[in-house]
């Protein structure tokens, strides 16, 4: 395998690496797919054990012998290029607390009816846009037990660099994709698969939680919304149930991403 001394921050075998941009990296190789950074030895080691294609690697010198070598041997074809770790700071704009970077090839995406035949709890992001969120909202699915997260066309890439690593890797091995049209039509096809669609909303007309008829339940969607707004008036509107955690007094509600986790434990359990 090539060992490559970086020299030169500017080349363009460095770009996957340099660019901040993700929508740039998703279509680097258009029209084909695109592709993805994926950070740390233990992230790295999760998406080649999940089937994602390596393109190369960046190691800080020390990492060469040390806890990335069972990676670059496993890669032992793609270019690995090295520098010390004030090098690699100045290249990739933050200090690599890692230090191992892995730009991999994008796989193509199932369709939400695909990830969904054999699924008996799924959990469905309307417009979440944080990349932390999407992350973690994706660690407590795969902690807890849930088998499949879709999420609507405007939300963020769960590929993206941030959601990955909040993800710890997870993401990888959980079946996801997006599920195409508005609200509430992307309700109705929900439906349509079988499934119960529970919107979490701070609604008064909600159920709690731990309703048994949730629990009982064949096949349910859990259906969490955006940061602030939450979900939208029609998808509540359209769901089978509104559902809430129930709260101490004076506080109103969490986050997505503790929500979520709450909601996961609960209808799993």
């Amino acid at each position: 395998m090539p060992i490559i001394e970086i020299n030169d921050l500017t080349a363009e075998e460095l770009i996957p690496y340099v660019s901040s941009n993700e929508i740039q990296l998703k279509r680097y190789f258009e029209p084909d797919l695109g592709i993805f950074i994926a950070e740390s030895p233990k992230v790295i080691r999760l998406a080649l054990k999940h089937g994602y294609e390596p393109i190369s690697l960046l190691a800080e010198r020390k990492y060469i012998e040390g806890q990335g070598k069972d990676i670059i041997d496993k890669c032992a074809d793609i270019p690995v290029y090295t520098a010390d770790s004030a090098i690699l700071t100045e290249l990739t704009g933050f200090k690599l607390t890692q230090g191992l970077l892995c730009a991999m090839r994008r796989k193509p995406l199932p369709t939400a009816e695909e990830i969904c035949r054999n699924a008996h709890r799924i959990a469905v992001l309307e417009d979440v846009m944080n990349q932390t969120n999407i992350g973690a909202v994706i660690r407590s699915a795969a902690a807890l037990g849930i088998d499949a997260v879709l999420l609507t066309e405007p939300s963020s890439d769960p590929l993206y660099r941030r959601a990955i690593r909040v993800s710890m890797g997870t993401v990888f091995g959980m079946p996801w994709t997006y599920i195409s049209g508005n609200s509430p039509e992307y309700v109705a096809k929900l439906k349509g698969m079988g499934f119960t669609t529970a919107a979490m909303a701070l609604h008064s007309n909600t159920a709690d939680i731990d309703n048994p008829e949730l629990k009982n339940s064949e096949k349910i969607a859990i259906i969490l919304g955006t940061e602030g707004e939450g979900l939208k008036d029609s998808t509540i509107e359209a769901c089978d149930y509104t559902v809430k955690i129930p709260m101490a007094e004076g506080v109103d509600s969490l986050n997505v991403a503790a929500a979520s986790a709450v909601a996961f434990w609960e209808i799993t359990r």
